[in-house]
């Protein structure tokens, strides 16, 4: 049997080849924005367990999340929502088949970061 030759080539793309475009930093946004949401999730449970163990416990929990950082948190963890919100609504317009074009994936990638910034402004204002 005749040898064969193999080219040695790399397994994947390294990081350091591409760059990062707008679509892939969505993209990666909105699944790092799920588990932000997941934590977030816990921080509530957390807040109502307190709050049906008791006065104590809820005073503590309450205080915590009622502080400066417990104050940061929640405006990240709003952010974090409203993103994953918005880039979940973007894959359902392109599971329709609609907004796949390379110009309109940049816009609503761009979209996604305004947006979530817009909306956790508002609900920071009027809240």
């Amino acid at each position: 049997m005749a040898e064969v030759k193999r080219v040695q080539r790399p397994l994947s793309p390294h990081l350091t080849i591409y760059r990062p475009q707008m679509t892939s930093i969505s993209s990666i946004m909105v699944r790092i924005t799920g588990i932000a949401c997941l934590v977030l999730s816990v921080i509530v449970v957390a807040w109502l367990l307190a709050a049906a163990s008791g006065p104590e416990a809820f005073a503590t929990v309450d205080g915590i999340v009622r502080s400066f950082l417990g104050d940061l948190i929640l405006l990240g963890g709003t952010w974090a929502i409203y993103y994953h919100m918005l880039g979940r609504l973007r894959h359902v317009i392109w599971d329709f088949g609609y907004c796949l074009d390379l110009e309109t994936s940049l816009k609503l990638g761009t979209a996604l970061f305004v947006g979530a910034t817009v909306l956790t402004l508002l609900t920071a204002l009027i809240v």
